[in-house]
C-alpha cells in the first residue's frame, strides 16, 4: 500500500493542501489575470476579453477542485489549454491510445522532451479526452520559482525532483523518488517523466538509460530483480511532436554560447519562466501525441531499455512538414518536396533571418534531426 507520509514534501497537493492552494488562488484573482495577460498579451479589445473570459472560467470551478485530479480535469483541461489550443495550435492529434493502454492499469510514461510544461499536460489532455485516468507529472524543482507557480504545478499533479542537492543526499533522494515512482504506479496512478534532465534543444531525442537505472534502485535493496521492476513499471514510450517550436531561437542560442564556453552556461533567473510563457503563448501549429506500445520484454539493462524508448519514440514521431524542409535544406536537396509542398518556406526560414549563420544552421538542424532518427530506425 502506497504510504504518503514518506513522501509529502514530493508528492503534488492532497485534498486538503489542494483545496487551500484554490482558495490562494480565489483570493489573489491578480494571478491569474497575469497568467492571462501572458497568454493574451495584445493590446486590443479582444484580447482583454479572452483574459477576463480565461479568469472568470478559472474562478468559476476553483470551489470544486477536491484534490488535484479535479484541477486537471476542470481547469487545466476544461479552461487552460482549451484556450491554448484555440489560440496557438492549428491541429491536435493523438494516436496510440486504445490500441495500446488499459484504463484499468497504471503506466510510466516516457516522452521525449521540447516545451517545460506542454509535452506532459498535452499528453493528460489526449488521455482525458479519451476517458483515460491522467497521471503525475515529473518536474525539477528549478521551475519552482515563486509560491504562485508552485501551486499551479502541484494542483496540476507535479512530482518534485530535487536537483541540487550534495552527492549523498542526492543518491538519497533518487532512491526515495525511485521508491515514489513504483509505489505509485503499483497503487494505480500513471506518472510521466521526460527521457532525459532538461529539454532536447538538438531535436535528438534519446533516453538517458540513469532514468531506467533510478527505477530500479529502491527495489534492488529489496533484493527484486532489474526486469520485474520494469515490467511492474509498465513502461509506455510517447513521442510528442510540434510543428513549430516557440522556443527554437532561444533553445539555439544557448547551444551555441554552451558550446562556445566549453560547456557552460549560467541561466538567468527567470529564464525557464520566459520559456514557460513562450511556449504556452507562442504559435506552434500542428501538434500529435503518439503512445507507443508498453515495454513487457525481459530487458537485461537500463541500456536495452532506454534503446527500446528510442525507437519507438523515433518511429512514433508525427514528421511535420517543418522537418522535412529543413532536412532538404541542410542536405541542400530537394528531394523530399513533395512532404513540404504547403509550407511557406520563405516566411519560415524568415523566422530566422535575424540569427548569424551559426545559430540558424542550428535551429535547421534541430528541426532535421528527427527525420534523421527516423530514417536511422528504418537502416
Amino acid at each position: 500500500m502506497f504510504d504518503r507520509s514518506k513522501f509529502l514534501d514530493i508528492e503534488p497537493y492532497d485534498k486538503e493542501a489542494a483545496e487551500a492552494a484554490c482558495q490562494r488562488l480565489k483570493s489573489h484573482p491578480e494571478y491569474i489575470y497575469a497568467l492571462a495577460s501572458a497568454l493574451y498579451p495584445e493590446v486590443s479589445d479582444e484580447s482583454y476579453a479572452a483574459r477576463k473570459a480565461f479568469v472568470a472560467g478559472v474562478l468559476a470551478h476553483l470551489d470544486e477542485v477536491h484534490g488535484y485530479d479535479d484541477f486537471q480535469k476542470k481547469i487545466t483541461c476544461g479552461v487552460f489549454l482549451e484556450a491554448i489550443l484555440e489560440h496557438t495550435v492549428d491541429e491536435f492529434s493523438y494516436s496510440g491510445i486504445t490500441e495500446h493502454l488499459d484504463p484499468e492499469k497504471s503506466y510510466l510514461f516516457i516522452s521525449n522532451h521540447r516545451d517545460i510544461v506542454l509535452d506532459c499536460a498535452l499528453l493528460d489532455l489526449a488521455l482525458y479526452r479519451s476517458g483515460y485516468p491522467i497521471c503525475e507529472m515529473a518536474i525539477g524543482d528549478n521551475l519552482l520559482s515563486n509560491s504562485f507557480i508552485e501551486d499551479i504545478f502541484k494542483l496540476n499533479g507535479a512530482i518534485i525532483v530535487k536537483r541540487d542537492l550534495p552527492v549523498r543526499e542526492k543518491y538519497l533522494e533518487t532512491v526515495r523518488l525511485s521508491e515514489y515512482f513504483v509505489e505509485k504506479i503499483a497503487s494505480g496512478k500513471s506518472v510521466w517523466v521526460a527521457q532525459k534532465s532538461g529539454r532536447s534543444k538538438d531535436g535528438i531525442d534519446v533516453t538517458h538509460p540513469s532514468i531506467v537505472k533510478m527505477l530500479h534502485l529502491a527495489k534492488k535493496r529489496e533484493g527484486v530483480p532489474f526486469t520485474e521492476v520494469i515490467k511492474g513499471c509498465r513502461i509506455v514510450p510517447v513521442a510528442v511532436s510540434y510543428q513549430y517550436d516557440p522556443n527554437d531561437v532561444s533553445k539555439a542560442r544557448e547551444e551555441v554560447v554552451t558550446m562556445h564556453n566549453d560547456g557552460d552556461y549560467r541561466k538567468g533567473r527567470f529564464e525557464d519562466v520566459f520559456s514557460m510563457i513562450r511556449g504556452l503563448r507562442e504559435y506552434k501549429g500542428d501538434v500529435h501525441i503518439s503512445f507507443g506500445e508498453p515495454l513487457v520484454a525481459d530487458y537485461a539493462n537500463a541500456d536495452e531499455v532506454a534503446r527500446e524508448i528510442d525507437r519507438q519514440i523515433h518511429l512514433g514521431y508525427r514528421l511535420c512538414d517543418t522537418n522535412w524542409f529543413c532536412y532538404d535544406q541542410v542536405n541542400g536537396t530537394r528531394e523530399n518536396e513533395d512532404w513540404y509542398a504547403s509550407l511557406d518556406q520563405d516566411a519560415f526560414l524568415s523566422r530566422f533571418s535575424h540569427l548569424n549563420d551559426e545559430v540558424r544552421t542550428f535551429i535547421l538542424n534541430s528541426y532535421a534531426n528527427p527525420v534523421r532518427s527516423r530514417l536511422a530506425e528504418l537502416g
